[in-house]
């Protein structure tokens, strides 16, 4: 059984690249980590292969950044992110 756990939301969607700006608000996210995203019309869930703070790559990051990551499916303004555990 997979537990999920709020850590921020979106922020900001480029469309034409399909890359979400996530704000951290609870806890750290790190590239393998496997994430959730859910919102009005969103549902979708997929691994972290690579983020990056500022455009520079980054492997981990905290509570309080903003990273950018590429989605594997439409994401919105407003959407939750949880990150999936176990």
């Amino acid at each position: 059984m997979s537990e999920e756990t709020l850590i921020g939301h979106i922020s900001h969607y480029f469309g034409k690249i399909q890359v979400a700006a996530i704000e951290l608000a609870d806890g750290d996210l790190s590239v393998g980590d496997t994430i959730r995203i859910v919102g009005h019309t969103s549902d979708f869930t997929q691994t972290i292969d690579s983020m990056q703070i500022d455009r520079v790559d980054v492997a981990h990051a905290e509570k309080g950044k903003s990273i950018g990551i590429r989605t594997t499916e439409h994401a919105r303004v407003g959407d939750k992110v949880y990150k999936v555990v176990g």
